[in-house]
């Protein structure tokens, strides 16, 4: 009988905890788009499309970065990666679940989106890894709502 009760204690508790994980999860549909982050262009490699990004703390976000395979580019935000909920990151319709990036490698043209959720306000700088002395950086401005 211990047995039973223990059985059915589990199941209730791993049912309540899947359907919390569930609620807190959010959609990829819900994440608000960021303006694309395009690296490089025809003319310029060392080009990006924007440099400062304005977020609030809480809110679900998608940034889509984009190389236009003109060098190869490591983007990299490890303050910001460092405060927030990394969601996913997509490459081709394909998902990698992870808690942290250290950075998002290009070696040819391509996109990658990163979902995640600032948690703490502040500023948190961005950059191309080796190439911020040819204007490759930026700066994501957190605020609190």
């Amino acid at each position: 009988m211990r047995v039973l009760i223990a059985g059915v204690c589990a199941l209730w508790v791993s049912v309540a905890v899947s359907q919390a994980a569930a609620q807190v999860a959010p959609s990829a549909e819900r994440a608000e788009r960021l303006d694309e982050l395009v690296l490089g262009t025809k003319d310029n490699d060392y080009a990006i499309s924007r440099k400062d990004f304005q977020l609030q703390a809480g809110k679900y976000y998608r940034l889509k970065v984009t190389s236009a395979g003109f060098k190869e580019y490591m983007f990299r935000a490890p303050e910001l990666f460092r405060n927030a909920w990394i969601r996913q990151v997509v490459v081709n319709d394909l998902e990698v679940h992870t808690n942290w990036i250290h950075g998002l490698e290009f070696d040819d043209q391509g996109t990658m989106e990163i979902f995640f959720i600032p948690q703490r306000g502040g500023e948190y700088p961005w950059f191309v890894e080796g190439f911020e002395s040819n204007g490759m950086a930026g700066k994501f401005v957190v605020k609190y709502q």
